[in-house]
Protein backbone atom coordinates (compact mmCIF):
# COMPACT_ATOMS: atom_id res chain seq x y z
CA UNK A 1 0.00 0.00 0.00
CA UNK A 2 2.85 2.43 0.41
CA UNK A 3 4.45 1.74 -2.59
CA UNK A 4 1.01 2.35 -4.01
CA UNK A 5 0.68 5.94 -2.93
CA UNK A 6 4.08 6.70 -3.72
CA UNK A 7 3.36 5.57 -7.42
CA UNK A 8 5.90 2.58 -6.88
CA UNK A 9 4.41 -0.21 -9.26
CA UNK A 10 7.59 -2.11 -9.05
CA UNK A 11 9.40 -3.42 -12.23
CA UNK A 12 8.06 -4.31 -15.37
CA UNK A 13 9.08 -8.11 -16.00
CA UNK A 14 9.70 -8.27 -19.99
CA UNK A 15 10.41 -3.90 -19.93
CA UNK A 16 13.94 -4.70 -19.65
CA UNK A 17 13.22 -4.38 -15.89
CA UNK A 18 12.03 -0.53 -16.65
CA UNK A 19 9.89 0.81 -13.62
CA UNK A 20 6.06 0.48 -14.56
CA UNK A 21 5.29 3.76 -14.29
CA UNK A 22 8.32 4.34 -17.22
CA UNK A 23 6.42 1.84 -19.20
CA UNK A 24 2.92 3.05 -18.74
CA UNK A 25 4.28 6.93 -19.19
CA UNK A 26 5.38 5.96 -22.59
CA UNK A 27 2.31 5.19 -24.22
CA UNK A 28 -0.22 6.90 -22.01
CA UNK A 29 -0.33 10.39 -23.92
CA UNK A 30 -0.53 8.26 -27.58
CA UNK A 31 -3.66 6.98 -26.05
CA UNK A 32 -4.91 10.32 -24.89
CA UNK A 33 -4.39 11.74 -28.24
CA UNK A 34 -6.29 9.12 -30.04
CA UNK A 35 -8.87 7.81 -27.58
CA UNK A 36 -9.41 11.82 -26.22
CA UNK A 37 -9.83 13.30 -29.78
CA UNK A 38 -11.82 10.46 -31.11
CA UNK A 39 -14.36 11.08 -28.07
CA UNK A 40 -14.41 14.37 -28.16
CA UNK A 41 -15.05 14.40 -32.15
CA UNK A 42 -18.02 11.72 -32.01
CA UNK A 43 -19.86 13.51 -29.03
CA UNK A 44 -19.88 17.06 -30.62
CA UNK A 45 -20.79 14.93 -34.26
CA UNK A 46 -23.33 12.63 -31.97
CA UNK A 47 -25.06 15.32 -30.40
CA UNK A 48 -25.57 17.32 -33.62
CA UNK A 49 -27.33 14.60 -34.99
CA UNK A 50 -29.26 13.45 -31.98
CA UNK A 51 -30.49 17.79 -31.47
CA UNK A 52 -31.43 17.78 -35.34
CA UNK A 53 -33.07 14.38 -35.55
CA UNK A 54 -35.01 14.66 -31.94
CA UNK A 55 -35.92 18.33 -33.32
CA UNK A 56 -37.46 16.80 -36.55
CA UNK A 57 -38.77 13.73 -35.52
CA UNK A 58 -40.40 11.60 -37.93
CA UNK A 59 -38.35 13.49 -41.13
CA UNK A 60 -35.95 11.74 -43.73
CA UNK A 61 -32.96 12.97 -41.75
CA UNK A 62 -34.33 11.61 -38.66
CA UNK A 63 -35.15 8.16 -40.13
CA UNK A 64 -31.87 8.15 -42.21
CA UNK A 65 -29.59 9.04 -38.95
CA UNK A 66 -31.23 6.81 -36.84
CA UNK A 67 -30.76 3.89 -38.59
CA UNK A 68 -26.78 4.55 -39.31
CA UNK A 69 -26.62 5.52 -35.81
CA UNK A 70 -28.03 2.05 -34.61
CA UNK A 71 -25.47 -0.11 -36.77
CA UNK A 72 -22.51 2.26 -35.62
CA UNK A 73 -23.94 1.48 -31.89
CA UNK A 74 -24.13 -2.26 -32.77
CA UNK A 75 -21.24 -2.54 -34.76
CA UNK A 76 -17.98 -4.53 -33.10
CA UNK A 77 -15.15 -1.81 -33.98
CA UNK A 78 -12.22 -4.52 -34.26
CA UNK A 79 -14.14 -5.60 -36.96
CA UNK A 80 -15.06 -2.34 -38.32
CA UNK A 81 -11.80 -1.31 -37.90
CA UNK A 82 -10.31 -4.51 -40.20
CA UNK A 83 -12.58 -3.31 -42.97
CA UNK A 84 -11.36 -0.15 -42.99
CA UNK A 85 -7.64 -1.79 -42.98
CA UNK A 86 -8.23 -3.12 -45.87
CA UNK A 87 -9.94 -0.95 -47.69
CA UNK A 88 -7.57 2.26 -47.22
CA UNK A 89 -4.29 0.67 -46.24
CA UNK A 90 -4.42 -2.19 -47.71
CA UNK A 91 -6.42 -1.17 -51.24
CA UNK A 92 -9.42 -2.71 -52.37
CA UNK A 93 -11.16 -2.13 -55.33
CA UNK A 94 -11.78 1.58 -55.88
CA UNK A 95 -10.36 2.50 -52.47
CA UNK A 96 -6.23 3.39 -52.61
CA UNK A 97 -3.85 2.04 -49.89
CA UNK A 98 -3.83 5.67 -48.83
CA UNK A 99 -3.04 5.06 -45.31
CA UNK A 100 -0.18 3.13 -43.22
CA UNK A 101 -1.13 -0.12 -41.71
CA UNK A 102 -0.91 0.91 -38.36
CA UNK A 103 1.81 1.86 -35.67
CA UNK A 104 2.34 5.72 -33.94
CA UNK A 105 4.68 7.11 -36.09
CA UNK A 106 7.03 5.56 -39.15
CA UNK A 107 9.44 3.28 -37.57
CA UNK A 108 13.41 4.83 -37.96
CA UNK A 109 12.19 7.89 -39.64
CA UNK A 110 14.07 10.20 -37.75
CA UNK A 111 11.47 12.87 -38.35
CA UNK A 112 11.04 15.87 -36.17
CA UNK A 113 8.74 19.46 -35.73
CA UNK A 114 6.23 19.75 -38.56
CA UNK A 115 6.97 16.48 -40.82
CA UNK A 116 7.13 14.53 -37.67
CA UNK A 117 3.43 15.79 -36.72
CA UNK A 118 1.92 14.91 -40.42
CA UNK A 119 3.32 11.89 -39.84
CA UNK A 120 1.53 10.80 -36.54
CA UNK A 121 -1.22 12.17 -37.94
CA UNK A 122 -1.01 10.23 -40.91
CA UNK A 123 -0.76 6.96 -38.78
CA UNK A 124 -3.66 8.17 -36.23
CA UNK A 125 -6.08 9.26 -39.53
CA UNK A 126 -7.86 5.46 -39.61
CA UNK A 127 -8.16 4.56 -36.09
CA UNK A 128 -9.29 8.10 -35.22
CA UNK A 129 -11.76 7.47 -37.63
CA UNK A 130 -13.07 4.31 -36.79
CA UNK A 131 -13.44 5.26 -33.13
CA UNK A 132 -15.33 8.29 -34.03
CA UNK A 133 -17.81 6.35 -36.20
CA UNK A 134 -18.10 3.81 -33.27
CA UNK A 135 -18.78 5.75 -30.63
CA UNK A 136 -21.11 8.46 -31.80
CA UNK A 137 -23.80 6.66 -31.98
CA UNK A 138 -24.78 6.59 -28.34
CA UNK A 139 -24.35 10.04 -28.04
CA UNK A 140 -26.74 10.69 -30.69
CA UNK A 141 -29.37 7.84 -29.44
CA UNK A 142 -29.30 9.60 -25.89
CA UNK A 143 -29.20 13.00 -27.02
CA UNK A 144 -32.58 12.44 -29.51
CA UNK A 145 -34.39 10.27 -26.96
CA UNK A 146 -33.70 13.39 -24.56
CA UNK A 147 -34.70 15.77 -27.00
CA UNK A 148 -37.65 14.22 -27.34
CA UNK A 149 -38.60 13.67 -23.79
CA UNK A 150 -37.83 17.57 -23.27
CA UNK A 151 -39.89 18.81 -26.12
CA UNK A 152 -43.05 17.24 -24.46
CA UNK A 153 -42.55 18.96 -21.12
CA UNK A 154 -44.80 21.75 -20.12
CA UNK A 155 -42.32 24.97 -20.13
CA UNK A 156 -41.71 24.25 -23.83
CA UNK A 157 -45.66 24.58 -24.61
CA UNK A 158 -45.78 27.61 -22.49
CA UNK A 159 -42.34 29.01 -24.83
CA UNK A 160 -44.15 28.26 -27.52
CA UNK A 161 -47.58 29.72 -26.83
CA UNK A 162 -45.67 32.95 -25.54
CA UNK A 163 -44.71 32.95 -29.59
CA UNK A 164 -41.04 31.90 -28.81
CA UNK A 165 -39.17 31.38 -32.16
CA UNK A 166 -38.83 27.78 -32.63
CA UNK A 167 -34.99 28.28 -32.79
CA UNK A 168 -35.00 30.26 -29.80
CA UNK A 169 -37.15 27.28 -27.69
CA UNK A 170 -34.53 24.66 -29.08
CA UNK A 171 -31.57 26.31 -28.52
CA UNK A 172 -32.51 28.45 -25.19
CA UNK A 173 -34.80 25.95 -23.36
CA UNK A 174 -34.45 22.28 -24.69
CA UNK A 175 -31.28 21.36 -25.99
CA UNK A 176 -29.85 23.25 -22.18
CA UNK A 177 -32.23 20.62 -20.47
CA UNK A 178 -31.53 17.77 -22.74
CA UNK A 179 -28.23 17.60 -22.64
CA UNK A 180 -28.14 17.00 -18.41
CA UNK A 181 -28.89 13.32 -18.97
CA UNK A 182 -25.80 13.22 -21.72
CA UNK A 183 -23.03 15.09 -19.00
CA UNK A 184 -22.78 11.47 -17.64
CA UNK A 185 -22.29 9.62 -20.52
CA UNK A 186 -19.50 12.23 -21.76
CA UNK A 187 -17.70 12.15 -18.62
CA UNK A 188 -17.93 8.73 -18.39
CA UNK A 189 -16.41 8.49 -21.84
CA UNK A 190 -13.53 10.65 -20.69
CA UNK A 191 -12.86 8.48 -17.96
CA UNK A 192 -12.72 5.45 -20.33
CA UNK A 193 -9.63 7.40 -22.49
CA UNK A 194 -6.96 6.07 -19.89
CA UNK A 195 -8.17 2.68 -20.80
CA UNK A 196 -7.69 3.05 -24.34
CA UNK A 197 -9.22 0.98 -27.12
CA UNK A 198 -8.03 -2.16 -26.50
CA UNK A 199 -9.59 -3.92 -29.73
CA UNK A 200 -8.85 -0.88 -32.24
CA UNK A 201 -5.33 -0.56 -31.07
CA UNK A 202 -4.56 -3.68 -31.47
CA UNK A 203 -5.85 -3.83 -34.68
CA UNK A 204 -3.89 -0.96 -35.91
CA UNK A 205 -1.17 -1.98 -33.96
CA UNK A 206 -1.03 1.43 -32.25
CA UNK A 207 1.55 2.35 -29.64
CA UNK A 208 -1.31 3.13 -26.59
CA UNK A 209 -2.05 1.78 -23.31
CA UNK A 210 -4.84 -0.63 -25.11
CA UNK A 211 -2.32 -2.58 -26.93
CA UNK A 212 0.18 -2.51 -23.67
CA UNK A 213 -2.78 -4.12 -21.73
CA UNK A 214 -2.81 -7.30 -24.47
CA UNK A 215 1.24 -7.47 -24.28
CA UNK A 216 0.84 -7.60 -20.69
CA UNK A 217 -1.78 -10.27 -20.35
CA UNK A 218 0.12 -12.17 -22.87
CA UNK A 219 3.53 -11.89 -21.10
CA UNK A 220 2.12 -11.96 -17.82
CA UNK A 221 3.12 -8.99 -16.81
CA UNK A 222 1.76 -8.80 -13.79
CA UNK A 223 2.85 -5.57 -12.34
CA UNK A 224 2.49 -3.86 -15.34
CA UNK A 225 -1.58 -5.32 -15.52
CA UNK A 226 -1.90 -4.19 -11.89
CA UNK A 227 -1.10 -0.57 -12.35
CA UNK A 228 -3.15 -0.24 -15.85
CA UNK A 229 -6.08 -1.81 -14.27
CA UNK A 230 -5.85 0.67 -10.53
CA UNK A 231 -5.57 3.61 -13.27
CA UNK A 232 -8.54 2.97 -15.59
CA UNK A 233 -10.50 2.45 -12.39
CA UNK A 234 -9.25 5.60 -10.73
CA UNK A 235 -9.86 7.26 -14.50
CA UNK A 236 -13.50 6.39 -14.44
CA UNK A 237 -14.28 6.71 -10.82
CA UNK A 238 -12.63 10.49 -10.64
CA UNK A 239 -14.50 11.59 -13.58
CA UNK A 240 -17.91 9.81 -12.14
CA UNK A 241 -17.64 12.12 -9.07
CA UNK A 242 -17.16 15.37 -11.86
CA UNK A 243 -19.92 14.00 -12.94
CA UNK A 244 -22.27 14.41 -10.18
CA UNK A 245 -20.74 17.46 -9.00
CA UNK A 246 -21.13 19.69 -12.03
CA UNK A 247 -24.82 17.79 -12.40
CA UNK A 248 -25.87 19.92 -9.26
CA UNK A 249 -24.47 22.86 -10.54
CA UNK A 250 -26.13 22.36 -14.17
CA UNK A 251 -29.61 21.23 -12.55
CA UNK A 252 -30.83 23.39 -9.46
CA UNK A 253 -33.13 20.41 -9.03
CA UNK A 254 -30.79 18.20 -8.32
CA UNK A 255 -28.50 20.88 -6.03
CA UNK A 256 -31.69 21.35 -3.84
CA UNK A 257 -32.43 17.63 -3.70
Amino acid sequence: MQNTARLDFGESFYGRGAPVTEVIGDRVWKTVLLVGTSTIASAIIGLFIGIYGGWRRGSRFDVGSLGFTLFAYAMPEFWFGILVLMAFAGGVGPFPAIFPTGGYESPASGLTGFPHMIDVLNHLALPFFVLTIAYLGEYSLIMRNSLIDTLGDEYIQTARAKGVREKSVLWRHAVPNALLPTLTLTLLSIGFIFGGAITVEYVFSYDGLGSLTVAAIDGKDYPVLQALFLLFSAAVIVTNLLADILYSYLDPRVRAA
